[in-house]
């Protein structure tokens, strides 16, 4: 269940298809959306004012997701006070792309404070945290090595 006053997210693994076109003097063609749930996989289900949802549990701190993984331990509490060691603490993890939700508004960090992640190979992402969220699904469902930091 999504949270009052959170949006929902779609889960990944969507399948779209093509419907027959309609009987009679117009064809039109429509797109049917089928979901499937992937329940081994940690995918946002939700987000709102200050909080998101991770497979339907709360979170109104920074957190950072993995398809396996949902951590609360990354010490960054809003964009503004982000550093190199905040930017530092993905390498170990070595996604191929890190996904920063950096709250209601997109902001973009100084190259500088993730320059260890872009020689690490590690493209790095800044978005609002919805389309963090919405990115993020759709990567993790294509099986993507991807990690999602998302700031409150």
């Amino acid at each position: 269940m999504v949270e009052s006053g959170a949006y929902p997210l779609f889960p990944q693994r969507t399948r779209f298809y093509l419907c027959q076109p309609c009987r009679g003097k117009r064809l039109e063609r429509r797109l049917a959306l089928h979901l499937e749930k992937v329940s081994h996989l940690k995918t946002f289900t939700g987000h709102g004012d200050g909080c998101v949802t991770v497979n339907d549990r709360r979170y109104e701190q920074a957190v950072v997701v993995t398809a396996r993984t949902v951590q609360t331990d990354w010490p960054a509490t809003d964009f503004a006070s982000l550093t190199a060691e905040h930017f530092d603490y993905f390498i170990e993890m070595q996604p191929e792309v890190l996904l920063l939700g950096t709250g209601k508004q997109q902001q973009f960090a100084h190259p500088q404070l993730y320059q260890n992640l872009m020689q690490a190979g590690i493209a790095v992402e800044f978005m609002d945290t919805p389309a963090a969220c919405r990115t993020y699904n759709i990567l993790v469902a294509e099986d993507r090595k991807v990690v999602a930091a998302v700031l409150p």
